[in-house]
């Protein structure tokens, strides 16, 4: 139940908070401005080869699949049939590429025809949604909140927003150990979760929302008591039991960051590297 949940030391778990927030910064600006779903797809899985080599979980990095895979497949269809205006303006072309067309007899959407560009873009677009979502992990989960925390005031960010931020952190593992609780103390009572099919997993989990509410209400009102007794101010002029340096690797980390955001955006605009019919035709 913690967020740190890297198996190992590595090279990430060392470096500065700060450094991972440039790099965090470069990779999600190069992700929003590539449209090109071979380009997007590389990022991407630079992103999970980085997540696995700093040791965050298997188990974790598929999780973010299967709730994921849903969304994806009505996002690649529906930007398949639908989206042909936005699509052709970016693949430069007055007609899409015809996968498969629907039979004329169904209602609404009969005739209608998925292009391949179209399910190309949708590609693109999973690709990065799954880079910036697997790139925020690679910091967090390689980080202790306390290193965090201190990270975040040495970079200038108002220490209000760290601690809000900070407090969140440690929080959802509290809320992720009441849920378990509560299920637990529903086994005991004979509640046999295993069976249960998905509507009524569902249920009990609708059920679970109501006291773990009330026990989060309950917590936030005793930090509040807690930081008026101690006279919180929320200013960053304060003493901090850890520290926060940058090294040498945390320096290349940033520079070489700056430098990849630079040239990618440079070759996107230079030589079209990184559009969306780039290396797709000929």
């Amino acid at each position: 139940m913690k967020l740190q949940t890297v198996k190992y030391d590595s090279l990430f778990t060392r470096l500065d908070f700060r450094s991972k927030l440039v790099t965090i910064l470069a990779i999600t600006i190069i992700a929003f401005v590539w449209e090109s779903p071979i380009a997007g797809g590389i990022l991407m899985l630079s992103v999970i080869a980085a997540c696995v080599l700093a040791g965050v979980r298997l188990n974790y990095l598929g999780t973010i699949l299967k709730v994921m895979i849903p969304f994806y497949i009505f996002l690649i269809i529906s930007m398949g049939f639908f989206n042909v205006e936005q699509v052709k303006l970016l693949a430069h072309k007055s007609e899409l590429t015809p996968l498969f067309s629907l039979p004329q007899s169904l209602w609404l959407i009969g005739s209608a025809k998925m292009s391949l560009e179209g399910t190309l873009y949708g590609l693109n677009i999973v690709f990065k949604t799954l880079t910036m979502i697997l790139v925020i992990p690679l910091a967090i989960f390689t980080t202790d909140v306390n290193q965090m925390t201190v990270g975040m005031v040495r970079a200038k960010i108002p220490y209000k927003v760290v601690f809000i931020f900070s407090s969140t952190l440690r929080f959802v593992p509290l809320l992720l150990e009441e849920v378990q609780s509560i299920i637990e103390s529903q086994r005991l009572r004979g509640l046999n979760f295993e069976k249960m099919g998905l509507f009524q997993k569902a249920q009990v989990y609708a059920k679970v929302a109501v006291p773990l509410i009330l026990n989060s209400l309950s917590k936030s009102q005793k930090l509040e008591i807690v930081l008026q007794s101690k006279a919180f101010s929320g200013s960053s002029q304060r003493t901090y039991l850890h520290e926060s340096a940058l090294t040498t690797p945390d320096y290349v980390l940033m520079i070489g960051s700056v430098v990849l955001f630079i040239v990618a955006i440079a070759l996107y605009f230079g030589l079209g590297i990184g559009k969306f019919d780039w290396l797709l035709y000929s």
